[in-house]
């Protein structure tokens, strides 16, 4: 099967605590990371398109990442990121090196 992603993947295992617009905070725990976004392990199920703010520790940097639900099914979402800062995107692009 193609790959259809275009930023390359790194598995992880790294909390995360989410906040969303008007909603209870969630936590779960990132698996996989790209410059596009993650995939987090969580028991919730978050409806799709719901905004949330990413709480994680990456490349020794604490982070608040914005980012939208693409897709969501029991066990974990998959998260698009937004508009990443030059220390977001230098933290991500650090871990994308190991």
């Amino acid at each position: 099967m193609q790959e259809k992603r275009v930023h390359p993947r790194v598995q992880v295992d790294l909390a995360v605590s989410c906040e969303r617009k008007g909603g209870a905070a969630l936590t779960g725990i990132a698996k996989d990371v790209s410059m596009g976004g993650m995939f987090i392990e969580s028991a919730e199920v978050v409806p799709f398109g719901t905004e949330l703010s990413i709480a994680v520790k990456i490349s020794g940097a604490d982070l608040k990442l914005p980012g939208t639900v693409r897709w969501a099914k029991p066990g974990g979402l998959g998260i698009q990121f937004g508009l990443l800062g030059a220390r977001e995107t230098h933290a991500i692009a650090k871990l994308l090196k190991r």
